[in-house]
Formats: C-alpha cells, sequence, structure tokens
C-alpha cells in the first residue's frame, strides 16, 4: 500500500523553475515522484493495528523499566526482585475476561521473555486471552545538547536487530515515547529531534514486522492553559506526520499514543471533559490522517476516573479513529494496592483491574458513567518530569 502522503508543498517546482516567459505550448508539466513503500509485513500490519483498534477494546502498557516497577513495588512495601516483579505480572495476565476489555498488551523486554510464576510463557497466556503482546523499544530519555533544557529520546542503534528477535519471540507491536515540554519551550530543535526519532523508529518497525505505536507525549508539567497545549501540540503532530510520510511510513499500520490536551498540572483554571475532548479531537481533525486506524491515549497523570471520563467524553460524537486508552497507572493503579503482595488478595486485585478495564472499554464506546466511583479511583497520579 502506498503511504506517500505529502503534508508539505515539497512536491511544487522552486521559484526559479517556473520560467520567466509561457512558451506557446502551455507550461510543461510537473512531474510528481512518489515513494511507494512495500514492507514484506504490509499486510500483516494492517491486520495487527486493525485488531487491537478492535470496538471495546484498549491497551493495558505495563511496560515499566525495572526501576520504576521497582517504585511501585516499594509504594506496597516490596522489594524489587525479579520475583515480585514476575508475581505482580502474573497478576495481571491471569485476570480472568481481560481480553473481552483489553486488545493489546505493552512489555518491558524482561516480560516478553518471562514466564507467570506457574510456569506458562507471558506472551503464551496472552494470546490465549487474544491480546496482542507487545514491546517497549526505546531506551530512555537523556538531555538534549543544546536545547532548553530538553531530552530526546535513544534507542535506534541496533533497533533493526532487536525487533527481528522481538517478533520471533512473539511481540506483533512496539511502543517509543518521547516527550516534550512546554515550560522549556518547546524548542525547534527538540521538536524536530521527536519527530525524527519517531518517524525513523516506525520505518524501521514496520520493516521487521511491527505495528509502532507513535508516541510524542506533552507533559503536564507546566502552568499553561489548554490553549497553549492545543497550539504546541499542533506543532509537534505537523513534524511527526510529516517525517512518518518522509520515511515512507505505512500509515494504516501504525497506532498512535498521544497525550490528550489538557492545561498545564499547575494551571489554575481547570477543564472538563467536555472542553478537553473538544480540543483533542480538534486536533486530531487537523492533523491525523483517516487512514491511521487507532489513537489509543495516553493517561499522563490523571487519575483513573479523570482518563476514563475524558475517553468517554471524546466518544460521544462520531469519529473516523477508534479512539481508546493505552493505560498504564490508570488501569493499574487500584489493582497495585489492592494486591500489596499478599497471595491471598489476588483475586481482589484482578476484580480491581477487570473493574477499570471495563470501565474504559464503556468509555471507548461511549457508554461510561462515573457513578459509583470510589475516592481513590479519583485520586491524581500526576509525577513531575514523569519518565520511566
Amino acid at each position: 500500500m502506498a503511504s506517500a502522503t505529502l503534508l508539505k508543498s515539497s512536491f511544487l517546482p522552486k521559484k526559479g523553475e517556473w520560467g520567466t516567459t509561457r512558451q506557446a505550448a502551455g507550461p510543461k508539466p510537473v512531474t510528481v515522484s512518489m515513494v511507494v513503500h512495500a514492507s514484506a509485513y504490509a499486510d500483516e500490519l494492517v491486520q495487527t493495528a486493525k485488531t487491537i483498534s478492535s470496538p471495546g477494546r484498549g491497551i493495558i502498557a505495563m511496560d515499566e523499566s525495572n526501576a520504576t516497577i521497582g517504585k511501585r513495588l516499594a509504594s506496597i512495601g516490596l522489594e524489587n526482585t525479579e520475583a515480585n516483579r514476575q508475581a505482580y505480572r502474573t497478576v495481571l495476565v491471569r485476570t480472568p475476561g481481560l481480553g473481552q476489555y483489553i486488545s493489546g498488551a505493552i512489555l518491558f523486554e524482561e516480560t516478553l521473555y518471562q514466564s507467570t510464576v506457574d510456569g506458562e510463557k507471558i506472551v503464551d497466556v496472552l494470546v490465549e486471552q487474544g491480546i496482542v503482546p507487545g514491546i517497549k523499544v526505546d531506551k530512555g530519555l537523556v538531555p538534549l545538547a543544546g536545547s532548553n533544557n530538553e531530552s530526546w529520546c535513544q534507542g535506534l542503534d541496533g533497533l533493526a536487530s532487536r525487533e527481528a528477535a522481538y517478533y520471533q519471540a512473539g511481540a506483533r507491536f512496539a511502543k517509543w515515547r518521547t516527550v516534550v515540554s512546554i515550560p522549556t519551550g518547546p524548542s525547534e530543535l527538540a521538536v524536530k529531534e521527536a519527530a525524527w526519532g519517531l518517524a525513523r523508529y516506525a520505518a524501521i518497525s514496520q520493516e521487521n514486522g511491527l505495528v509502532p505505536i507513535v508516541e510524542p507525549e506533552i507533559l503536564l508539567d507546566g502552568d499553561h492553559g489548554i490553549k497553549r497545549t492545543f497550539e504546541v501540540a499542533q506543532k509537534v503532530w505537523a513534524e511527526t506526520f510529516y517525517y512518518l510520510a518522509q520515511n515512507n511510513v505505512l500509515f494504516e499500520g501504525i497506532l498512535l499514543k498521544p497525550s490528550m490536551v489538557t492545561p498545564g498540572a499547575d494551571c489554575k483554571e481547570k477543564a472538563t471533559p467536555e472542553q478537553i475532548a473538544h480540543y483533542t479531537l480538534k486536533l486530531l481533525h487537523r492533523r491525523v490522517p483517516p487512514a491511521v486506524p487507532g489513537i489509543l491515549f495516553l493517561s499522563g497523570g490523571q487519575s483513573e476516573v479523570e482518563a476514563t471520563l475524558n475517553l468517554n467524553a471524546m466518544n460521544q460524537s462520531p469519529n473516523p479513529w477508534h479512539v481508546s486508552f493505552s493505560y498504564a497507572r490508570a488501569l493499574q493503579n487500584s489493582c497495585l494496592k489492592t494486591w500489596a503482595g499478599r497471595p491471598e488478595n489476588v483475586k481482589a486485585a484482578q476484580n480491581a483491574l477487570l473493574l477499570r478495564a471495563k470501565a474504559n472499554s464503556l468509555a471507548q464506546l461511549g457508554k461510561y458513567s462515573s457513578d459509583g466511583e470510589d475516592a481513590a479511583a479519583r485520586e491524581g497520579m500526576y509525577v513531575k518530569n514523569y519518565s520511566y
């Protein structure tokens, strides 16, 4: 399939090429040369993206690095050991009926090759539930030299060989997260670096059979209003899709994981779910081609209920995409606290996860109500300069 969508007027002749006089036969025709992407995995990529973008389902992001999941475990008094990480991930993937609401699971490399506590490969457990296994492939954020104290995402070196191995291990999609911070600019350099890195990662992923999740996150840090977030997001997404096209990425075989358009975490003027939905959908309509099958939002430090309410508001009107969720803390927070590392709490913890998964499934269908949600689910989870 062709993906050489032209988002800028680069195909137009340069000013000096038009000539100063018109010939009698009329101007010479302009020839447009387009590169067509022809990955051997094209059909499979499209099918995987469609499967993940199935009605009433979304993604569970359980790809925290060992350091980050260590912080999660510490919050319930557990040591950061492989055995404890394995036990917690077993609680998640062994939740009965999870596949009814979850279509994909993003894994950390350790988890991709890990087994449950009862000895079955985690990848196999997910597939049995009808959940597509995915893999986090970036190598994390580092300072961006020459910028205004901003960051860039590393991990392109050796990516092709790593992804080929991940595909053999059962992964069928990938995730690469980079961030843009509004209080520090963002600088033109940081925006271009984020967009180019995402585009190169996406092209490499598709060549190795993995559907790339494209994730340029606009951090919640700052006291700016929702309109400022909207302005920055438009700029970031314009650059991102331009470079995706430049790299001949197949749009039908990608998924997006953007942050919702919200005010900064320290903004005094809060936004309603309806306002957030308005600006976020406006951004999608202005920047995202309808060929992209799925938009799976990150929660970005919102409370469990906030993230679900905002998603629900976005699905109150029709749009050309599958607008859904790819949540980590907004799906797992109640589950983790309920489990607390105790075997006798496993069933209750799984029920808590299923409750949140079902709530977001309903939100994807535009049928969610927050009536009956407890106070714990309404607690915000914002962390300044969040990275993992």
